[in-house]
């Protein structure tokens, strides 16, 4: 992943980014499961899809509490998307959802079908520790100061942009390690 990381172009002529995304969905869940990132696959894509949307919603009244138009996007950018720029925004977001269905998966309960607690869990999201510009902050919080930040990049008044950092935790005795 850090090979990846580290060759990575803009516009990504080699295609780093989904090689990186082959290795890391392969290391992410237990060895015994084989595991293929799908919308309509099958589970935990059910726990991501879900958290992901929540992710995304957030991250969308953000931009909009910024000023900003969450269907102008930057990388993703498509006239039938509504919300390329909140597709844009949320990608340092993700491994905080990825943690979180590893917590179930890892848990002793069935995941097949998305139960009232694993929506409970799920929802933990916004309250997930984030460290943004070296202070922890709650992602809810930490996604309007993004959303702020890329308004200034956009009106000439900063250049550069911090990203949120991903905290690992304990739960359970299990530490939440991604596969990077």
């Amino acid at each position: 992943m850090l090979t990846y990381a580290k060759n990575v172009k803009s516009g990504d002529p080699e295609n780093y980014e989904a090689r990186a995304a082959v290795h890391y969905w392969a290391h992410l869940f237990p060895k015994e499961q084989v595991f293929r990132r799908d919308r309509d696959g099958d589970a935990p894509n059910n726990l991501l899809n879900y958290d992901y949307a929540i992710l995304r919603a957030s991250v969308a009244r953000a931009i909009v509490g910024a000023g900003m138009l969450p269907a102008l996007g930057i990388h993703h950018h498509n006239k039938y998307n509504a919300f390329a720029l909140a597709d844009d925004l949320m990608e340092p977001y993700r491994p905080f959802v990825d943690a979180i269905v590893c917590q179930i998966i890892n848990g002793k309960k069935p995941y097949d079908e998305l139960t009232k607690e694993h929506k409970a869990q799920l929802l933990s999201i916004a309250t997930a520790d984030v460290k943004y510009r070296g202070e922890r902050s709650p992602l809810l919080n930490s996604t309007h100061f993004l959303a702020a930040a890329v308004a200034k990049c956009f009106g000439g008044d900063a250049r550069e942009l911090a990203l949120p950092e991903f905290i690992n935790k304990k739960s359970n005795d299990l530490e939440l390690q991604l596969p990077l």
